[in-house]
């Protein structure tokens, strides 16, 4: 389990299934083993290599490869033990000791021990040599976790200072020293397990790789030296196979939901009134999860920094001075008609966002942020604020220095909800006198310009979320990887970010959850102040799902897959 955040492609993770019928069927009709199950995605993924990941399209397969020390609830949301059968903390609350299960294997056969888990953290996650979101995460206060081995069983975790988060940061991958370590010493491990070596990766999920063909499919297998098993004895995973299709598009999805070929279908606002009354028609049913946990966002980028390469800035001056300008960020927050989102893109099933937390996060929630309410007037006092006026009446303002404000708005073509929140908010900038060159770009492509290349204006994107803010470190650290607007800082460039910084570090050190909700709730009520981020809407999350499965267990923390090992075919007499 990924913690730390990633960028979406889609506002909802879209799954869609079907099965075939092999295996042998138990008693009564009750779960079975084989069978195959097939799970959509609109972007081929960049790597294998969980470490390196920062987007969904890569997480959503890593995440049934590998497995953390411990999981969360999907339903109460608690940490519980997951590859650790148990652990114990000193009283001081700075020692942790985790015990392995006895019997893991990698998928290769090969014993999981504790070496695996000290290589993880000391080789991988504290390697300045590999570039990863997770040490954005155990790094408290400038100082690394302290991780030694015990005996081939038992970890002993030594942290600088007490950290609140820790227990649900154990979710963080392990992944084989006997596989990666050679790699490692050699300098390759940013090469390693990438898109053209699928065969090679061992992992402890209830999956392995089997095939990737790229374009068209990502195909996983039942891992046979998988730990976990059912509430009955059985061993899980109970299906052969997961089998993971490459499509162009949303739209595509729903065109195959509608003729029955696929099983299940990430119900997008404007497709629930068709399929709302065909439920018992189809034999399907739609699943309402309550809003999406992540955020749905415009972002400028405002990095000052240069290409390595050719010695140009990232953004042209002109409109870095624009993009760091307040009132500017401030005006567009005016221009984006939430209510109009909601109704025409979501149809109704959606949830203005004002802050970085969801309100499906739950208690570090918090509803008392400034709120821009959608006013092209005072978008317009805020552009004269901030310099801007239209000196040739050409309707497009122009700058102190008679640069017209034009830049460009870039968002992933495979997501048809974000380009059309994307028309929406070039519309309006547009009617208070920007100019706004609209792009669609393939999902990766654009994850690699506000990761590596760094040269962009401005973008429509989404961040998964997660119940506990601390996990957004790797996002609104100064120095995180995934600070998008400008990554990656020595020191902070603002006031109001080094308070953040701050507070990141003091709510991952308060163990008393009211105070840390005060820390929480101060970092969004900046974040809504400061707009970094100029956030839309949130989708209701909803799935529709044939029925013809069994064990499914939807949760608001996990969706109607969470438990994917447990998941069989059912059998109709």
């Amino acid at each position: 389990m990924t913690f730390f955040f990633n960028i979406t492609k889609n506002t909802a993770l879209i799954l869609l299934c079907f099965f075939v019928f092999t295996g042998v069927v138990l008693a009564g009709g009750q779960a079975r083993y084989g069978g195959e199950l097939v799970l959509a995605i609109t972007s081929d993924p960049k790597s294998f290599n969980p470490v390196l990941a920062k987007e969904t399209s890569t997480t959503e397969i890593t995440s049934r490869l590998f497995e953390g020390l411990t999981t969360v609830d999907a339903f109460d949301m608690k940490v519980k033990p997951n590859l650790a059968q148990r652990w114990d903390v000193s009283p001081d609350g700075l020692t942790w000791t985790f015990v392995l299960r006895g019997g893991l294997r990698w998928s290769d056969g090969i014993a999981l021990t504790a070496d695996d888990v000290v290589f993880t953290f000391n080789d991988l996650i504290f390697n300045d040599a590999v570039p990863n979101s997770a040490r954005d995460i155990f790094t408290i206060e400038g100082h690394p976790l302290k991780v030694e081995k015990v005996d081939a069983q038992t970890v002993r975790f030594i942290l600088p200072c007490k950290f609140a988060p820790f227990l649900r940061g154990m979710g963080q991958e392990i992944l084989p020293k006997h596989v990666l370590e050679k790699a490692v010493k050699e300098g390759r491990f940013a090469f390693t397990w990438g898109i053209d070596s699928p065969k090679s990766i061992v992992g402890s999920g209830a999956f392995i790789l089997e095939a990737y063909q790229p374009g068209q499919a990502v195909v996983l297998k039942r891992n046979p030296f998988y730990w976990k098993k059912s509430d009955n004895g059985d061993a899980l995973p109970y299906l052969d196979r997961v089998r993971y299709v490459i499509v162009p598009s949303m739209d595509v999805e729903l065109l195959k939901f509608m003729e029955g070929s696929i099983d299940a279908y990430g119900v997008r606002g404007m497709d629930y009134p068709l399929l709302k009354p065909l439920e018992s028609e189809r034999h399907f049913k739609i699943y309402d999860l309550g809003p999406d946990m992540g955020a749905s966002f415009v972002v400028f980028n405002q990095n000052p920094g240069r290409n390595m390469k050719t010695g140009k800035p990232y953004v042209a001056p002109h409109k870095l001075a624009w993009f760091s300008s307040r009132d500017f960020r401030r005006a567009v927050a005016h221009a984006v008609d939430k209510a109009r989102i909601i109704e025409i893109v979501k149809n109704g099933l959606g949830y203005p966002q004002y802050s970085p937390e969801s309100p499906g996060s739950g208690f570090f929630y918090c509803k008392d942020v400034r709120k821009y309410d959608y006013d092209l007037n005072k978008a317009r006092e805020l552009l004269r604020a901030a310099g801007f006026k239209d000196i040739n009446n050409d309707g497009v303002l122009e700058d102190k220095d008679g640069r017209p404000l034009e830049f460009t708005l870039l968002t992933n073509a495979d997501n048809t909800e974000r380009v059309d929140i994307a028309s929406i908010i070039r519309n309006d900038l547009e009617s208070v006198g920007m100019k706004v060159n609209f792009q669609l770009v393939e999902f990766n492509t654009l994850v690699g310009k506000l990761t590596s290349t760094f040269e962009w204006d401005a973008v429509v994107l989404g961040l998964t979320g997660s119940v506990d803010p601390h996990f957004g470190q790797n996002v609104w650290l100064s120095s995180g990887q995934l600070h998008m607007w400008n990554p990656k800082q020595t020191v902070p460039a603002t006031a109001w970010e080094k308070r953040i910084d701050e507070i990141f570090a003091a709510g991952a050190q308060e163990l008393d959850e009211t105070k840390r909700k005060a820390y929480y709730d101060e970092y969004q009520t900046i974040v809504a102040d400061e707009v970094p981020m100029v956030y839309t809407a949130l989708s209701a999350r909803l799935t529709a799902v044939r029925n013809k499965f069994g064990n499914l267990k939807p949760a608001v923390y996990g969706g109607v897959f969470h438990n994917l090992e447990e998941i069989y075919v059912e059998v109709h007499p």
